[in-house]
Order: C-alpha cells, then sequence, then structure tokens
C-alpha cells in the first residue's frame, strides 16, 4: 500500500538516507506534496538552508538552469536541497532531466514533485530514477479504500476510529486526502491518544451529523426502515446546502449497482474481494439483498437516474425536497 511506501522513504530521510534524485508523481496529490515537504522541512538544519536549499517552480526554470543548480556543490553542509515543485508545467522538456538522473551529484538531492499526472514509465528519465534514486507512484485511492486509509492512517499516531465515524468523514469530505489529513488532525488535536473515534466525536467537532447523513440512509434503505429513511430525507430537504441531492443520487446509484452485482455473484463468500469493500460493508449488502430482489434492483437503478436528470433540472421546475420523497417511494414501495 502507498502509505507503507511512503514510510520507508521517509524513514530514510529522516535517518540521514536520502536518495540523490527523487520523483514523486501521480494523480493523487497528497503524497507528492507530504514526501517534498518532509524533506524540505526535516533534511537539512535550520542553518543549512540558508546556502543549501532551493525551491523551483516548473513555470519558472529551464531544464538547463536546474541541472546547472543541482550540480553545484553545497556549501559547509554535506548536500544540497532542490525542491522542483509544479514539475508538470514542465512537461515537454523534462525528459531532458534523464542524462542527469543516469549519473546524478551526490551531494546533491533532487525532489521533482510532478503532480496530477503520472510520467510514462518507458520514458529514459524515469528509467534513469528508478535505476539511481527513487520513483514513488501516487495513485488515487478508490472511494471503498478510504475508509480504511483513514483507519491506517489514525493507527500510525496512536488512534482507532469507528468504522461509522469513518465512512462519516468520507461522505462529508469526499476523496481529497489532503481534506481529510487536516480534519483528522483537528480530531487528534482535540482528543487523548488511543481514544476512539466515535461518530459523536465526529459530530460534535466537525459538525457531521451522526443520524441525517447519507451513511444512515443507505442503511435504512437497506433495511426498509421507511420511518428512520424518510425522517432523514426531510432533513435533507430542509438543509439542501449540506446535503444536495446530487451527492445523494450518486451515492444510491452506486450503492443499487453494487447491490445488482451482489445479486449476481455466485459465491457470496467472495462479496468482499468482488465488490471492493470490507466484510463490515458486505453485511449491509446481504441484508439489502434480502429486502430488495434483482428485478426490482433494476427498476430502482431507472427510478435514480430518472430523479437525478429530474435534479439538474431536465423537465423539472419543482423543489428538490420533493424529489428526495420521490426519490425513496421508488425505492420502497
Amino acid at each position: 500500500m502507498a502509505l507503507e511506501e511512503v514510510q520507508k522513504i521517509v524513514q530514510a530521510v529522516r535517518s540521514g538516507n536520502p536518495a540523490p534524485i527523487y520523483l514523486l508523481h501521480g494523480p493523487e496529490p497528497y503524497y507528492v506534496d507530504l514526501i517534498s515537504s518532509i524533506i524540505e522541512k526535516e533534511l537539512l538544519s535550520e542553518e543549512e538552508k540558508g546556502f543549501n536549499q532551493v525551491v523551483l517552480y516548473g513555470r519558472d526554470v529551464q531544464i538547463n538552469d536546474l541541472v546547472a543548480q543541482a550540480k553545484r556543490y553545497p556549501m559547509m553542509a554535506p548536500r544540497q536541497v532542490i525542491i522542483l515543485k509544479e514539475a508538470q508545467d514542465l512537461a515537454r522538456t523534462i525528459d531532458q532531466l534523464a542524462p542527469y538522473a543516469e549519473n546524478p551529484q551526490p551531494t546533491t538531492v533532487l525532489v521533482i514533485a510532478y503532480k496530477y499526472k503520472k510520467l510514462d514509465s518507458r520514458k529514459k528519465l524515469v528509467k534513469a530514477i528508478r535505476d539511481k534514486g527513487v520513483v514513488f507512484e501516487s495513485k488515487k485511492l478508490y472511494d471503498n479504500q478510504l475508509p480504511e486509509w483513514i483507519r491506517q492512517v489514525l493507527a500510525l499516531k496512536g488512534y482507532s476510529i469507528v468504522p461509522k465515524a469513518a465512512q462519516m468523514l468520507v461522505e462529508f469530505l469526499g476523496n481529497d486526502l489532503s481534506k481529510i489529513d487536516n480534519e483528522l488532525n483537528k480530531l487528534m488535536l482535540l482528543i487523548p491518544e488511543g481514544q476512539s473515534i466515535t461518530p459523536e466525536l465526529v459530530e460534535r467537532n466537525i459538525g457531521i451529523s451522526k443520524d441525517f447523513n447519507n451513511f444512515e440512509l443507505q442503511a435504512a434503505i437497506a433495511e426498509r426502515d421507511e420511518k428512520k429513511a424518510f425522517g432523514i430525507v426531510h432533513y435533507f430537504g430542509q438543509n439542501p446546502k449540506s446535503h444536495p441531492l446530487l451527492m445523494t443520487t450518486a451515492i444510491m446509484y452506486g450503492f443499487f449497482t453494487k447491490l445488482m452485482k451482489y445479486h449476481a455473484l455466485i459465491d457470496k463468500s467472495k462479496a468482499s474481494q468482488a465488490l471492493g469493500m470490507s466484510n463490515y460493508n458486505v453485511r449491509q449488502y446481504r441484508t439489502a439483498a434480502s429486502n430488495y430482489p434483482m428485478k426490482k434492483v433494476s427498476r430502482v437503478i431507472g427510478s435514480i437516474r430518472t430523479i437525478d436528470m429530474k435534479a439538474k433540472g431536465v423537465e423539472y421546475t419543482g423543489s428538490h425536497a420533493e424529489l428526495y420523497k420521490e426519490l425513496l417511494l421508488q425505492i420502497m414501495r
């Protein structure tokens, strides 16, 4: 997993054994920023940084100038550090760094932070850095991987989290790892180390309702608990800015699409691997499958598409509060 790979990179840096060149690239900016920030802040002492640390930006530098800087010797320090941020702005010329990467200056640590996309692994530059330094690809996490990522991040810092609380954070914050990490740091400042993060703590400190959210709505629908489900969508209708209908239709569409796949599985014991979800979530799909036969699931998916189009203004001018009720009627009746 990416987190383990990051730990190894950071451990080498903190132990004073950095690679001479790093390529940090990929669609997920969180790890690119995290690793480059740790190298920037921790590899040199404050006294050494004045003459031996340079931060450059892709839009402002030419490859020749970067190479010249990298070949410079450090002053009164064992090494110099060069951080090339926003390296994706050099996409057209960055492969010209390959000759330097094949023979990097041993007293220079060059960090190439190439965000939002990955470099082709067949490029000469990537091959050279892999041979002489470190190549780290920062991949986007799938939504079903986020609760486990949250659990691992917290475990590294001596905390645990209740599965429902992790789901609440994912639903509220989306798949922006930086945003999730910021909120986790806030929580860890507020509670003692070793304490488990509960839905109540998330609700109290982040402002996410533990009772009125899409996670609870999905659970109520899975169990065919009409009273609870209609209570939640009534709350959503009264608070449309905090609970946009389009988010709910997207979540419901994903839920019933996976439920259809669950129905189609011959060996239900392998649902966790087949659907890419934890055993904790599989239990909910098992319950939902007993309440919604495959034919009903197919009709529900069609109804969700129709309501999603109405929510976008296609042949509909009414309120989203009414659409929420229509959505539940189509699902549960």
